[in-house]
C-alpha cells in the first residue's frame, strides 16, 4: 500500500456497551496510541457486532485506502480474518494468537502458564474445589486457559469445573449463582475478567456467602475496579498499557518493512488481596 493515511485500524467485534465497562481495551488502546503518535499516526477504532462485519470493515478500508495497517485482537481457531488481510495486502499485527506459525507479527501472552499459576496459588492456600468462569470458548486464549486449568487441577488432585461466560456483568452473576447454588460448591472461583468477578462478589453478598471466609474470588485483567472493591479482589496483573506500547512498536516496525516476529508480553503476576484466603 503506497498511499499513507496516517491511520492504523482496530476493529472490535463485541457489544459497544461493553467498552465502557472493560478497562482492558482502554489501557491497550492508550498504549498503542502513545507509540503511534511518535510517528504522527492515530488509531481508528471501529466497533462491530460480528467477525463477518469486521471482515467487511477491512474490505472497505482497503478499497478506500483508509488505514496503513490494522491491529487484530481476540483470535479464534482458523481465524478467517488473517487470510483476508493477507489477500487485501493490509499489514497487520495480532494481539494474542499462537506463538508460532503466524503470517503477521504478534504480541502473545503465555495464557496457559498463567492459568496454571492461578491453580497453584489456590491449591497452595488449601482449596480443593475450584471453578473457572471463562470468556467465550471460541477464543484461542480461552481454550488455552481452560485446558491448562483442567490439566493442573488433575495433576494436583483437586476438583475443577468450568462455566462459560461472555465478560459481562450478567454472565458473571449467572455463573456465580449456578456454581454456588449446587451441592459441593467450589470454595474458590477464577474469573476471566474483572467485571465478572465483581458481579460474583455481589452475588456472594446476596447469598450470604462471606468472601474470603467461605469463598475465594480471583480475577484476570487487574484494574482499579479490583483494587477499590470491598474486599479488594485478588487478580492476575498484566501491564496492559505496556503491552499496547509493544503492539504499537510492532505496527511501526511492520510499516517499516521489519521482519515478522512473535513478541512475548511481560508475564502476568499474581496480586494477592483480601478476596482470597485459606478455606474455612
Amino acid at each position: 500500500m503506497t498511499h499513507r493515511s496516517d491511520a492504523v485500524g482496530l476493529v472490535l467485534a463485541r457489544p459497544a456497551r461493553m467498552l465502557g465497562h472493560e478497562p482492558f481495551f482502554g489501557e491497550l488502546i492508550a498504549g498503542i496510541e502513545e507509540v503511534l503518535a511518535t510517528d504522527d499516526r492515530s488509531l481508528l477504532l471501529h466497533v462491530v457486532p460480528t467477525l463477518d462485519a469486521e471482515i467487511a470493515a477491512y474490505r472497505r478500508w482497503a478499497a478506500g485506502q483508509m488505514v496503513d495497517a490494522v491491529v487484530v485482537v481476540n483470535v479464534v481457531d482458523d481465524d478467517p480474518r488473517i487470510p483476508v488481510l493477507a489477500e487485501l495486502g493490509i499489514p497487520a499485527v495480532v494481539v494474542g494468537g499462537p506463538r508460532t506459525g503466524m503470517v503477521f507479527s504478534n504480541v502473545w501472552i503465555d495464557d496457559a502458564q498463567v492459568s496454571r499459576d492461578t491453580v497453584d496459588y489456590l491449591v497452595g492456600l488449601g482449596h480443593d474445589r475450584l471453578a473457572r468462569v471463562s470468556g467465550p470458548k471460541a477464543l484461542l486464549h480461552t481454550r488455552w486457559r481452560n485446558d491448562a486449568f483442567l490439566e493442573r487441577c488433575a495433576a494436583t488432585g483437586v476438583e475443577g469445573v468450568i462455566v462459560e461466560g461472555d465478560y459481562t456483568e450478567d454472565s458473571g452473576k449467572a455463573a456465580a449463582r449456578l456454581l454456588l447454588g449446587r451441592r459441593g460448591a467450589p470454595s474458590a472461583i477464577v474469573f476471566d475478567n474483572d467485571v465478572m468477578a465483581l458481579a460474583a462478589l455481589a452475588v456472594a453478598a446476596e447469598m450470604g456467602i462471606e468472601v474470603p471466609a467461605r469463598l475465594s474470588l480471583l480475577a484476570w485483567d487487574d484494574s482499579a475496579l479490583c483494587r477499590l472493591s470491598n474486599p479488594p479482589l485478588s487478580a492476575m496483573t498484566l501491564d496492559v498499557h505496556g503491552m499496547g506500547q509493544q503492539v504499537g512498536t510492532c505496527v511501526l516496525n511492520t510499516l517499516a518493512d521489519g521482519p515478522v516476529r512473535a513478541h512475548q508480553a511481560t508475564m502476568q503476576r499474581l496480586s494477592a488481596r483480601a478476596s482470597t484466603a485459606r478455606p474455612a
